[in-house]
Order: C-alpha cells, then structure tokens, then sequence
C-alpha cells in the first residue's frame, strides 16, 4: 500500500477526507495538544477530552482535575486550564484530568467518529511521534485544530515539521502538505520569531503567557504519544 500524508487546515474541512483507514493527528500547538502531550508524559494517567465546559461538571465527583479553557483563559471554577504549567508531574502524575479547550477538544472529537487511530502531536512529541508514524502502514491525516474554524499559523507550521520529517517514508502529499512544509522551512530557525506574526500569538500576549507558548515551541521535551482509546486519551505502547 503507498501511505500518504495529507494536511486538513481546519477541522471545517474534515468531511473532505478519508480517514477511516488513516491515522489522524490532531494538532493544537497553543496550547492544547501541547499540554496534553506533557501531561500524560508526566504521568496523568488519562486525560478525557470534552466537548463544552457543562459537559467538566458531570466528572465533579469523581476525583478527576477538572479543565476547562475558553479564549485561551482558565473558565472560573475549574482546577485549571490548558497551559502545560498545569501539567507538571506534581500536579498530574497518577491523576485523571477532564479537559474542554476552544478548539483542540473540538477536532479530537470530530477525528474521533471516523478515523482509524487517533493520536496527539507537539513539537513537544514530535520525533517519537514521527517514528511512530514511520513503523506503521498506515496513512496519515494532520488535522490542525486551528482557531474557531479558522486556519492558524502555530498548527500548520508543525503539520510541514510532521511533513518534512517524513518525506522519505510517504509516496503521496497533497497540496496543503506542500504548502505546510515550505512555510516550516521558513519558520524553523526561529519558530517563536515567525509566531509573532500569528494572531493566536496576539491573543496570548494580551493573557501575558508568553511563558507558554515558548514552552510548546520547544522541541523533543516528551517521548510519550497520546492516544484516543475510547473516551480517555492514554500513553500509547508501542
């Protein structure tokens, strides 16, 4: 079978592809995918992804941290919200976290109906998760979760980094893979430099946490991959 590695620039666009024999990997760098990512490699036992912040309240007994972002702040209430600050190993190691955010919980949802595996992806992750996607004979989708529907700059810079680390192992890419990769290639020497430019990275410098997209700018930090198994993402066994 020729695998290919296709871009999804917005999880409004997902209904174009075929996905049920692809492995999808939802991308929300700023700051979902990233703390996730973090979490779970610190240790968290589980992290389950809901839809809207009601949906938190149906877990408030069960002993589970509780976080819920909307904006990109923490919603009042809750345990926390998606900065990876939150996820350290003090705070998550051993522990089940419920986690609704504006947009990287929406496209884990929507690749969850049909894909065949749905996993996480960071520059956190990213060459255990390239690996991965390497070992396996499956097709590839990079689902960016952008913002509110939109195409964002963070998501699709690390979809061409998934893209360029994988070109020798794929036969077929698709337009926005192309388009993905080049746009890597002018940011990689200095991605927080070319994130200025991004309005998602406006919108976190006036919740000053500068600190935060830094952090998920970092490269390799984690050899965990999460992975969707049912409603729970978990450390994935190779």
């Amino acid at each position: 079978m020729s695998k290919k590695i296709e871009v999804c620039l917005t999880p409004a666009l997902i209904d174009l592809y075929d996905i049920e024999q692809s492995i999808v990997v939802v991308i929300d760098i700023l700051r979902a995918t990233s703390s996730i990512t973090y979490g779970i490699d610190n240790g968290a036992e589980a992290i389950i992804p809901v839809a809207q912040v009601e949906d938190c309240l149906n877990y408030r007994d069960s002993g589970f941290l509780l976080a819920a972002e909307r904006n990109g702040e923490v919603v009042a209430g809750y345990d926390f919200g998606n900065s990876p600050f939150s996820y350290t190993h003090e705070k998550v190691n051993g522990k089940t976290v419920v986690l609704t955010t504006t947009n990287g919980t929406k496209a884990l949802h929507l690749a969850q109906k049909r894909a065949y595996q749905v996993v996480i992806g960071s520059f956190l992750n990213l060459d255990s998760l390239c690996d991965y996607l390497k070992s396996q004979d499956k097709s590839v989708l990079l689902l960016c979760a952008g913002w509110k529907d939109q195409f964002n700059l963070e998501d699709t810079l690390f979809a061409g980094a998934v893209v360029n680390n994988l070109r020798q192992n794929f036969e077929h890419f698709d337009d926005s893979s192309v388009a993905a990769e080049d746009l890597y290639a002018l940011a990689k020497a200095d991605l927080r430099k070319y994130l200025h430019k991004s309005s998602h990275s406006h919108r976190l410098a006036q919740l000053n946490i500068e600190e935060d997209v830094v952090f998920c700018l970092q490269l390799n930090l984690c050899k965990t991959i999460p992975v969707l198994e049912g409603e729970r993402l978990v450390a994935l066994k190779n």
